[in-house]
C-alpha cells in the first residue's frame, strides 16, 4: 500500500513506523522544519517540509497513486480541507481525518446517519473524508469498556460474543506463579487461552512451555462471566463497583459519564434504575472548575457533582469517596491523572482507570504507581486509523503494548489462501495464532481447534508480531 500522511506530530510518526515495519510505502508531510527533520532522522520513507493541503504538493508524492490519505495535523480544519480538496480530484483515495472539535465529530455523524441512504449510494461522504476520527470519543470508549469489565485491565470485546480478551497481572500467591502455560489446565476447570505474555518488558506469543511467574501480565481470552474467576487465579480478587467516581467534566469525563448513566445492561443498570431524575449518592463527577462543574450538574442530574480539588483529603473523606469502588481520572492533565489514581487508592479507594498520553505511561501507571488500568490516548486514536486502513475485510485492529504485537478482525475472503484447510495444517506458532472463529449463520464467535476448517465468509480474530500482520492478513483476507 502506499499511504500519504500530512502531519508528522506523534500519532503521524507512530503511524508511519508501524506502516513501514509492513513494507508500505509511506509519504510524510509536515510544514514545521524542526518537525521534519526530527522525522527525517528516525523514519525510512519520504519525508517533505511543505504545506500538506496544497495539491501541487500533495501531488508531488503521488496522492494519485496512493491507496489513502492519513490527515493528523493539529488543525481541525486543515485536516478536513485537505480530504476535501484531494476527494475531488482523487475520489478513490481513503481519507481519514483526525478532529478534535466535538461539534465537527457529532455533527457530522449526525448528518450521515440522517441521509444513510444517500451517503451509501452516488453522494461523495461529507466533507470527502471516508473516516473521521476523535481521540476523545476512542479514549472514553476504551475507558467505558475497561469500567464495563470491571476495571480488570484494557479489555478487547468482540461484536456478538461473551469471548473477551482481558489484560491481567500475575501477583505473588497465584496458582499460576512458577508453572507452564500446559501445566495451567491442571489448576482449574475455566475454559480460557493465554493470547499473549508480557514479561520483563517484552511482550510475546507463548507457547506451552512458557513459565509464568509474578509480575508477569497476561493476555486472556475468556468469557466474559468468568473474568472474575480468572482475576483470583491470578491472585488478585475483583470486587463489584458500586460505588464510583468520576474525575473530570471536561470533553472526555462528559462522554465517559454519558455512555456509563445510558449504558442499561452494565453494572451501571443498578445505580441508575430508579427515576431518571433522582440524584444517586454512589455516582459522584468531580472537577475543579465551576463552569465545567455547574454544566455537568445540569446535563447529568443522576448524579451527585462537586465542584472541587479531588487531591484534597479533607473533602474527599468528609463526601465518603475513599471508600469507594473505583476512580475514574480522565482530566486533560494526563500526569495528574496518574498521580490522582494512585493517590485515590493509597487513601482506600478499591481500583483506579487513569487516561495517560501513551503507551510509555502506561507501565510507569500500572506497575510503578498501582494504578489498575491505564488507558493510552494516543494509541487509542493509532489503533482506530489502523484498523480503516486495513482493507475492507479487516473490521478491526487492537496493538498490544508497545506495538509488538496487533490482534486483527477479518473475514476470510474466496481468494484467501486458507480456504477450506484445518487449522492445525496452517498453523505457524510463534508467527500468529488464531483466537477465535465465527462461522456463517453462528450465533456468535468460537475459539477454534485444529480440526476447525477455515471457509470463505468465516470471520476470524488472529494475533501475530505486527511484522507479519501484513503478511498474514494477505493469507486469511486475501487482496485488499
Amino acid at each position: 500500500m502506499k499511504i500519504v500522511i500530512v502531519g508528522a506530530g506523534f500519532t503521524g510518526i507512530q503511524l508511519a513506523k508501524l506502516l513501514i515495519n509492513e513494507k508500505n510505502e509511506v509519504a510524510l508531510i509536515d510544514n514545521d522544519e524542526n518537525t521534519i527533520r526530527h522525522a527525517q532522522n528516525i523514519l525510512d520513507c519520504t519525508v517533505v517540509c511543505a504545506d500538506g493541503n496544497n495539491l501541487e504538493t500533495l501531488e508531488d508524492v503521488d496522492i494519485a497513486k496512493a491507496d489513502a490519505l492519513v490527515c493528523v495535523t493539529s488543525s481541525d480544519e486543515v485536516n478536513m480541507i485537505t480530504c476535501s480538496l484531494v476527494d475531488a480530484v482523487y475520489p478513490d483515495v481513503l481519507k481519514i481525518a483526525r478532529v478534535r472539535n466535538y461539534a465537527y465529530y457529532v455533527n457530522t455523524a449526525k448528518a450521515e446517519k440522517k441521509h444513510s441512504g444517500e451517503f451509501g449510494g452516488k453522494h461523495r461522504p461529507l466533507y470527502g473524508i471516508n473516516y473521521m476520527i476523535h481521540p476523545d470519543v476512542e479514549a472514553a470508549d476504551a475507558i467505558v469498556q475497561a469500567v464495563e469489565n470491571g476495571a480488570v485491565g484494557n479489555v478487547i470485546t468482540f461484536d456478538n460474543s461473551d469471548l473477551e480478551i482481558a489484560r491481567i497481572l500475575v501477583n505473588e500467591g497465584s496458582v499460576f506463579d512458577g508453572i507452564t502455560l500446559k501445566e495451567i489446565r491442571g489448576k482449574t476447570d475455566i475454559k480460557f487461552l493465554v493470547s499473549y505474555v508480557e514479561q520483563d518488558g517484552v511482550t510475546s506469543l507463548p507457547t506451552g512451555d512458557t513459565v509464568i511467574k509474578a509480575g508477569d501480565t497476561l493476555g486472556v481470552l475468556v468469557d466474559k462471566n468468568q473474568i472474575t474467576a480468572v482475576v483470583e487465579l491470578c491472585g488478585s480478587v475483583q470486587k463489584e463497583l458500586k460505588r464510583v467516581v468520576l474525575i473530570g467534566a471536561g470533553r472526555i469525563g462528559t462522554i465517559i459519564a454519558e455512555k456509563l448513566i445510558q449504558k442499561k445492561t452494565s453494572v451501571f443498570a443498578r445505580l441508575f434504575g430508579g427515576a431518571k431524575k433522582q440524584r444517586n449518592q454512589d455516582f459522584v463527577i468531580i472537577d475543579s472548575d465551576s463552569e465545567l462543574a455547574k454544566a455537568a450538574a445540569e446535563r447529568f442530574p443522576e448524579a451527585r457533582v462537586l465542584c472541587a480539588d479531588a487531591s484534597d483529603e479533607n473533602m474527599l473523606r468528609e463526601e465518603g469517596l475513599t471508600n469507594f469502588d473505583l476512580a475514574i481520572c480522565a482530566t486533560h492533565n494526563h500526569e495528574l491523572n496518574m498521580i490522582l489514581a494512585a493517590y485515590l487508592e493509597s487513601l482506600g479507594v478499591g481500583q483506579s482507570v487513569g487516561l495517560v498520553r501513551s503507551h510509555d505511561f502506561v507501565e510507569i501507571s500500572e506497575k510503578h504507581l498501582g494504578v489498575d488500568v491505564a488507558i493510552p490516548l494516543r494509541d487509542s486514536v493509532v489503533d482506530s486509523i489502523m484498523s480503516h486502513l486495513r482493507g475492507k475485510s479487516v473490521k478491526e485492529i487492537h496493538t498490544i503494548t508497545t506495538g509488538e504485537l496487533e490482534i486483527v478482525e477479518c473475514e476470510v475472503t474466496s481468494d484467501s489462501k486458507v480456504t477450506g484447510k484445518l487449522l492445525r495444517d496452517i498453523a505457524d506458532p510463534g508467527s500468529y495464532l488464531v483466537l477465535l472463529d465465527k462461522k456463517i449463520g453462528s450465533a456468535g464467535y468460537a475459539i477454534p481447534g485444529g480440526d476447525t476448517q477455515i471457509t470463505a465468509g468465516d470471520h476470524v480474530v488472529l494475533i501475530s508480531k505486527s511484522e507479519n500482520t501484513k503478511k498474514i492478513l494477505s493469507y486469511f483476507a486475501g487482496k485488499q
